[in-house]
């Protein structure tokens, strides 16, 4: 249930907020050297202000890559190259820029939430098969509290994130 948390926090990461953030970007597929890469393998990303994102490639020779995945990436802004680095300047959210990501947030809590429930049947079923019936009974509480922990954290980290994108 862990890794469904962390693959959450990852994805909402990603999720352009109004504000610049070097997650937004890091994850993108570069083909750099005949190999596709993640841009963090390749170059350097960093936040010069509230709304602009830097990329330095460690080689030059890979910026025109690093171009091209930025614009394939949709983020909503076009890159801009100078021959060194590529600057991202990030535009302010509109409204329904907003509702979108809010919905897009909903939505990965609910695959979230499908995947917990995928694993409790999982673990519902190995327990199931224990003799013991007072072993069996505790098993299973211990794995609904776990659950409901996890759907709690899922919850808390959704209501986090729509009131991040929602903020102006």
């Amino acid at each position: 249930m862990e890794k469904v948390l962390q693959h959450l926090k990852t994805e909402f990461s990603k999720l352009q907020t109004g504000r610049a953030n070097s997650a937004l970007v890091e994850h993108l597929e570069v083909t750099a050297y005949g190999v596709k890469q993640q841009l963090r393998a390749v170059a350097g990303v960093s936040v010069q202000d509230a709304r602009t994102i830097v990329v330095q490639p460690w080689d030059r020779s890979v910026l025109a890559s690093v171009e091209k995945a930025l614009q394939q990436a949709d983020l909503g802004a076009s890159p801009v190259n100078d021959g060194v680095v590529i600057r991202l300047s990030l535009p302010s959210m509109t409204e329904e820029r907003r509702t979108h990501l809010k919905k897009v947030v909903a939505t990965l809590a609910e695959d979230a939430r499908i995947s917990i429930r995928k694993h409790r049947q999982d673990a519902h079923d190995k327990i199931k098969t224990e003799k013991d019936e007072d072993v069996k009974e505790t098993l299973l509480e211990q794995l609904q509290k776990a659950v409901d922990a996890a759907n709690a954290k899922i919850a808390e980290s959704a209501k986090m994130k729509e009131d991040e994108l929602m903020k102006i």
